[in-house]
């Protein structure tokens, strides 16, 4: 009894924060200020905590399959509240193509980060025989992590065949180095954009009194759990991993792709050609307090 009304107190305390007008209308500043500024933060902070190791719990776990989380936490939300509301099959689908959208666009974002890398990268040996002891040491000792500017893999390298692809190149035990465009950066900031729009309808569901037991509140609870944490997450690859134009690049793209699905296609639905925005068609009458 006393864990239901928690779940309860949470849970409308989560809806109040995510279904706000001034939240919604100015989370992707944050994000992009989050972007922006975060990676400042490096020069301020112990390159040895556990957040700079990219085999941390919270990487290993969660970002390696970031999107995984995204879409079951979000899908089962949308599943939810769309079935609760219209008990229609046709409009659970039609909320859910969203996210069959993202994820299609998120593979189509890999595959372009791929080529990008390909096509403007070289083939390197490393000549590691080469290298002072002190510098060795130096580097065996460094505490910034691998892909950040200064990272232990900055050894002296050998140029090999520019024509090379990175498939070949790495196959051959040697390194690629291209323009790597930041997929972590690109799938923390999509991710959280796309959950805050998702998990905005649970105001205005409430507000009109539609049946909201235990379970769905506590799949709204682990969506604003998952908010919270690719948040820190985010903020954990700006300031520890990769250079600032990759990451910078990454989180633009991220936040492009977010602007002209919710902000423009799909604010001409819903229809044949668009699913419409998170909460069209489930709710009959108008609440002014979601304005």
């Amino acid at each position: 009894m006393v864990l239901e009304r928690l779940v309860v107190l949470l849970s409308e305390l989560a809806a109040r924060c995510l279904g706000n007008a001034h939240f919604r209308r100015h989370f992707h500043l944050w994000v992009a200020l989050l972007i922006l500024l975060g990676p400042g933060l490096t020069f301020h902070v112990s390159h040895s905590t556990v957040f700079a190791n990219r085999r941390n719990f919270l990487y290993l776990y969660f970002l390696r399959s970031g999107w995984g989380w995204t879409c079951l936490l979000t899908g089962g939300f949308v599943l939810l509240v769309s079935y609760s509301s219209t008990r229609s099959p046709a409009s659970c689908l039609r909320h859910l193509t969203r996210l069959l959208v993202a994820s299609l666009l998120w593979k189509g974002a890999l595959w372009s980060f791929a080529q990008v890398e390909n096509a403007t990268g070289s083939c390197f040996q490393p000549i590691r025989s080469e290298i002072p002891e002190a510098t060795a040491a130096a580097h065996k000792h460094s505490n910034y992590p691998q892909g950040g500017g200064a990272s232990a893999s900055s050894s002296p390298l050998l140029l090999l065949r520019e024509t090379e692809n990175k498939a070949s190149c790495l196959a051959e035990g040697f390194q690629w180095r291209g323009y790597d465009i930041s997929e972590d950066t690109f799938l923390l900031t999509f991710a959280v954009l796309l959950v805050a729009e998702e998990t905005a309808v649970f105001r205005p569901y409430l507000s009109r009194g539609h049946p909201a037991g235990v379970p769905l509140r506590l799949v709204f609870l682990l969506c604003s759990a998952l908010l919270l944490l690719w948040n820190f997450l985010l903020l954990c690859v700006l300031v520890y991993f990769q250079r600032y134009t990759h990451k910078l690049l990454g989180g633009a793209l991220a936040t492009l792709c977010w602007r002209l699905l919710y902000h423009g296609w799909y604010k001409s639905g819903p229809c044949w050609y668009s699913p419409g925005r998170p909460g069209v068609g489930l709710f009959d009458r108008p609440d002014q307090r979601d304005n």
